[in-house]
């Protein structure tokens, strides 16, 4: 997350700037190639939500993750959560570790919302890439039972879903 932070801007800047690109290419190549795991199995919330807009709607998994992300976070934490997020706001964002927890990730994620929609200029809301919410109960149903999402991170149920994808109207 850091060199994304750190390259994605240079590379929209200056689209041929080869150290930008090829640093968001090895980062994509880490992202998901298994290793960063270091073998523990990973419950992904937002991938699964995600998967199931960019099926019904043309939309990039990309620009669906960004919208889903942040609203994902705000509804997942509480005092369960928290110390992920903290380390995640502590460690990508360099927030003051001896800040409380609580303050830390909400700093941290209004932190990813500016990162997102301010610095990279994505589209922030479902309204706004022509999204409603004529297909979440069969998108959220399928996310659950297709995702894993109840034995997630957080777990989430049906319900849990459709509320996620409301908060991203």
């Amino acid at each position: 997350m850091k060199t994304i932070i750190k390259y994605a801007p240079v590379a929209m800047e200056k689209p041929d700037d080869y150290e930008a690109r090829a640093n968001l290419m090895w980062t994509s190549s880490w992202a998901i190639n298994g290793f960063v795991n270091g073998g523990k199995p990973q419950a992904w919330s937002c991938h699964p939500m995600e998967h199931e807009l960019s099926a019904i709607y043309d939309i990039t998994h990309g620009l669906g993750l960004a919208i889903l992300t942040p609203r994902w976070m705000e509804y997942t934490l509480d005092e369960t959560t928290v110390s992920k997020f903290y380390q995640f706001g502590c460690n990508v964002f360099g927030i003051d570790a001896t800040l409380p927890q609580m303050e830390v990730t909400k700093k941290g994620i209004e932190l990813v919302k500016k990162f997102l929609y301010k610095t990279l200029g994505l589209k922030s809301t479902f309204t706004e890439i022509g999204i409603d919410e004529s297909n979440f109960a069969v998108m959220s149903k399928k996310a659950v039972t297709l995702g894993g999402l109840p034995y997630a991170f957080k777990p989430l149920q049906k319900e849990d879903v459709e509320k996620i994808f409301k908060m991203c109207l």
